[in-house]
């Protein structure tokens, strides 16, 4: 069956469970659109699965599976507290989520990880480049802070508790703010978002190529590699959010551009979501552990590559046992 076919016969029903779903959301549901709602769900799941064994365009798929997510909220929001769906969310829901928009995740990863590492590697074959990024200044201020002697010197020094709340909440908020930043830019069709995973990129990887040109490679990445693995996986999520808005308005299909950015808008919530839980798990490492001088580099190199690869086996194989629309 072609497309046009399927959309002609199917478009009312969609559009009926759409309307079915806003009454269920804003609570103003009638019994009968309560009663009969487990099986215009069904019906929209198999139709969705079809859709997508049948390889219809990315538009009608990507309505259909955003009817099926907010159905799966009100199929089981009735039986499960909030506790449960933030739970759930976390254990099944957002990884799923990360797998469906893979393109998006792609494309924002490679843009903030491929900038990162090409600068890395230019400015530790080329020292100079530093400073076309970085005020000399701010490269002092951070060789100051990875200076191996400095760090020998109060290796037995430890922050106190009170210190590493004050900076476990300076992180939260420095962290948040750069990822709704990379997220929220992506209204302005995409080039915001683009522009801050570029600009992040090449910040982080100009710093981290200079430090280990002169030498500080060990203190630096010792202290980077454990929160690294959320706080970096989770800058590229968010501009995966961030490129899905963008996408919706230049792109939006046979949908009104508002209509597409707020289809759009509905996974890009939710992997802002997702990443502001990865950052607040990255602020407490680094509050609590990348800065603990006791543990030695390789026991820390160690914790790190164990972190990244939790990191990216939640996001490739959790949720994998359960219904999802995929």
């Amino acid at each position: 069956m072609k497309q046009s076919l399927f959309e002609h016969l199917h478009q009312q029903d969609w559009n009926a469970f759409d309307e079915r779903l806003q009454a269920l959301e804003s609570g103003k549901a009638t019994q009968e659109q309560s009663r009969d709602f487990a099986r215009h769900y069904r019906q929209l799941c198999q139709q969705l699965a079809i859709a997508q064994a049948r390889g219809y365009s990315s538009h009608l798929v990507d309505r259909l599976q955003h009817l099926a997510m907010r159905g799966h909220q009100q199929f089981y929001r009735h039986r499960s507290p909030l506790g449960a769906q933030l739970l759930g969310f976390l254990l099944s829901g957002f990884p799923r989520l990360v797998r469906a928009q893979w393109r998006f995740v792609a494309v924002a990863s490679l843009m903030f990880f491929g900038s990162l590492l090409l600068m890395g590697l230019l400015v530790y074959s080329v020292p100079e480049l530093v400073y076309s990024l970085l005020p000399v200044d701010r490269v002092a201020e951070m060789e100051a802070m990875y200076d191996p002697e400095a760090h020998r010197i109060g290796r037995f020094s430890e922050r106190g508790s009170s210190d590493d709340w004050v900076m476990f909440g300076f992180y939260i908020m420095n962290n948040i703010g750069i990822a709704f930043q990379t997220f929220a830019s992506g209204l302005l069709f995409g080039l915001g978002t683009l522009f801050y995973l570029l600009f992040n990129g090449l910040m982080i990887g100009a710093v981290a190529g200079h430090l280990t040109q002169i030498g500080f490679g060990e203190t630096f990445w010792s202290f980077v590699i454990g929160h690294g693995a959320f706080e970096l996986t989770a800058i590229a999520l968010a501009g995966a959010g961030g490129l899905k808005l963008g996408w919706a308005l230049l792109a939006p299909g046979r949908l009104r551009r508002g209509e597409a950015l707020r289809l759009a808008a509905i996974d890009g919530v939710k992997l802002l979501g997702g990443a502001a839980i990865f950052l607040l798990i990255a602020a407490f490492v680094e509050a609590y552990w990348s800065s603990m001088t006791l543990a030695t580099p390789q026991i820390k190199y160690w914790v790190g590559a164990a972190l990244w690869i939790m990191v990216l086996t939640y996001l490739l194989l959790a949720g994998r046992g359960d219904y999802a629309p995929k």
